[in-house]
């Protein structure tokens, strides 16, 4: 974006922020009135791949309550306390908010557990590893737009793909990095196990939302949990809820006040020694006591044959020009560029992208080819 025509959304920023005027983009194109990171927002809510957030898996599937938490609930989370905290130490709450906005696209049906399952299929088919963080970046500069892809600032995609917070850390401290340096992560981590581990933020902003996104799900899946009656309250550890607090409100009004007193000023986050500590035994019990029993043995034992089933039954259907197939009809309105991409690879990007339901339709179509309606039922 080379004609800086637009307005600034902010004049009180941190030293430590990430001004409009340094955002970067892999492609030059003519300016709005929008800012780059905002006008990065309005590409990402706008993306195919946002409205399927309304029917993806957070942590529950197969629950039949309506106040269970979504993968399109957790995003508005995520970006609402990012925005929170960027407010209060002056950040570029534009790019946190397209950042936090986007930072799932690329997450599977069945949240976690779908993820693992397609990772196992990537891995064994020879296309490197699958995590659903370098997926969302793959999806906004290789997929959307029928696989052109949408311009996404490079600050914004690097937000996104260093966003897991999965691996919590005392100290959030951005790193400088080139566009090169991006891409080479980005590349890097299809083949190395290890390097998704490693990925830090190149912006103060990105590090907030990888923070909240971590703040986003730790008390909320309590509750969850709690409605669906998988735990009660008093099962979580009185040394946890002496410093963090008891609901979801306390916890993160907790974290972010703890966060905002030790951050302010400078150029990273900092939690306390003590609520990090908190933060820590707290994951562990929610892995223990609630993401182990989100899915039975049978249940996880299902999921995997469906995913299976779609990968090796699209992957014949390719290579057949199966004129019936959705994968077929998916790979005929791509453009040429994307339609370059190895059957695998293609694969890979359509169960990915599916939602829940979706997912479950496909599988059934797919059964009923072979089998009788009573069979089909029977299995799911």
């Amino acid at each position: 974006m080379e004609n800086k025509s637009y307005i600034s959304s902010y004049t009180n920023l941190s030293k430590y922020a990430c001004l409009d005027e340094d955002a970067s983009f892999f492609t030059k194109e003519a300016t709005d009135r929008r800012p780059p990171f905002f006008h990065d927002a309005d590409r990402i809510i706008y993306s195919l791949a946002f409205s399927r957030y309304m029917d993806k898996t957070q942590v529950f599937t197969f629950q039949k309550h309506d106040h269970i938490t979504k993968r399109m609930t957790h995003v508005i989370y995520v970006s609402k306390i990012a925005r929170s905290i960027g407010r209060f130490l002056n950040l570029n709450e534009d790019l946190i908010e397209a950042a936090a906005l986007g930072h799932d696209l690329g997450h599977t049906p069945f949240g976690h557990v779908g993820e693992a399952f397609l990772n196992e299929i990537s891995v064994e088919a020879g296309i490197g590893y699958f995590n659903h963080n370098i997926q969302s970046v793959r999806l906004l500069m290789n997929i959307e737009n029928y696989g052109e892809g949408l311009n996404i600032s490079l600050q914004t995609l690097d937000a996104i793909m260093c966003h897991n917070g999965e691996f919590a850390l005392e100290k959030y401290e951005p790193v400088v990095k080139t566009r090169s340096e991006f891409l080479k992560e980005y590349e890097a981590s299809y083949h190395d196990a290890n390097v998704i581990k490693k990925l830090k933020p190149m912006t103060l902003e990105g590090c907030v939302v990888r923070i909240s996104d971590l703040i986003a799900y730790l008390g909320r899946d309590i509750e969850d949990a709690i409605r669906l009656k998988i735990i009660t309250i008093d099962e979580v550890p009185a040394s946890i809820k002496e410093v963090l607090g008891v609901t979801n409100r306390e916890i993160i009004a907790t974290i972010i006040n703890d966060l905002i007193k030790n951050s302010q000023g400078k150029p990273y986050l900092k939690l306390s020694p003590e609520v990090y500590e908190a933060i820590i035994k707290l994951k562990q019990f929610n892995y223990k006591h609630i993401y182990a029993k989100a899915y039975t043995p049978k249940k996880r034992a299902e999921l995997k044959n469906i995913f299976k089933t779609l990968y090796e039954t699209y992957l014949a259907d390719l290579k057949s020009h199966n004129k019936e197939s959705s994968i077929v009809k998916y790979y005929e309105v791509m453009s040429s560029k994307y339609q370059k991409n190895s059957n695998e690879r293609i694969v890979i990007d359509y169960i990915a992208g599916m939602t829940d339901d979706f997912c479950l339709k496909e599988y059934n179509k797919i059964k009923k080819n072979k089998h009788t309606k009573e069979e089909v039922e029977h299995d799911l």
